[in-house]
């Protein structure tokens, strides 16, 4: 009897020693779905000077002059100023004096007329130390509304498909003093990941349209589960909701630059 007694306190000791190395532990909460582009965040780079110049009433016109400074390999983009204007800015000069010597050698040409020089201290991120996170992502989200009903759109005879997406959402950080790469993959790669539910105002949305699990398109969120974004070629800038049906499926994750 004690012999038996012995043998099941020694298949418990095993059991229990068992079961102690290899102790289940609960898998941790998976992040959102990523593309095969992730990679470590990279440094944002600030704007330097950049050339403003034209004040047009038609935004054809500003896409017109946008794509001329493109041929000539200036990264150029228009927007819509306070003013009820578009313009162009284009150009990003480590000097005041690079800057305005190529401004003037392009009035000389005739392919702009007047022109005003924009300083990093322009930008609103150069204000931000002073005056808070909050108020740089709410200059980033008034930016990208300014953008609404904006034509999707670069004019002339461009390869381009139009102010596509991350077109917009690289013009948005530009005018606010932010160098955003080009390709919405890129963007997707210079962010730091961010989980749908720690949104901010000014985050950057991605989605695999193509259905590829690869980013494919991307938005500016500007708070309430709503973000900003070129929908597509023949379309105009708009408004849309992260809820969406169609968003939503397709939704990839998000990044933040701050």
């Amino acid at each position: 009897m004690l012999k038996n007694n012995k043998k099941i306190l020694v298949i418990i000791f095993v059991l229990f020693i068992g079961c102690a190395k290899y102790k289940h532990i609960p898998e941790t909460k998976p992040l959102e779905p990523k593309t095969v582009y992730e990679k470590p965040q990279k440094d944002l780079v600030l704007m330097g000077y950049t050339i403003q110049a034209g004040a047009f009433i038609s935004v054809y016109n500003a896409a017109k002059l946008t794509e001329l400074l493109r041929s000539k390999g200036l990264d150029a983009t228009y927007f819509l100023a306070p003013d009820g204007f578009y313009k162009v800015r284009f150009g990003n000069f480590s000097e005041k004096i690079k800057a305005k010597e190529k401004a003037l050698f392009l009035k000389k040409s005739g392919v702009i007329t007047e022109f005003y020089i924009v300083s990093p201290e322009d930008y609103s991120v150069a204000k931000r130390k002073k005056l808070g996170d909050n108020y740089f992502r709410d200059k980033l989200v008034k930016t990208a509304e300014s953008f609404i009903g904006v034509p999707y759109l670069w004019g002339g005879n461009s390869r381009e498909t139009g102010f596509d997406c991350s077109s917009l959402s690289m013009t948005v950080y530009q005018l606010n003093g932010i160098n955003m790469p080009r390709s919405s993959a890129q963007q997707y790669n210079t962010g730091k990941y961010t989980e749908k539910n720690n949104l901010q105002k000014g985050d950057l949305v991605f989605f695999a349209i193509k259905n590829n699990n690869q980013v494919s398109h991307v938005g500016i969120y500007i708070g309430d589960e709503f973000f900003i974004h070129a929908p597509g070629s023949g379309k105009n800038i708009r408004k849309e909701s992260l809820n969406n049906k169609y968003y939503k499926k397709r939704y990839i994750g998000a990044k933040t630059y701050l």
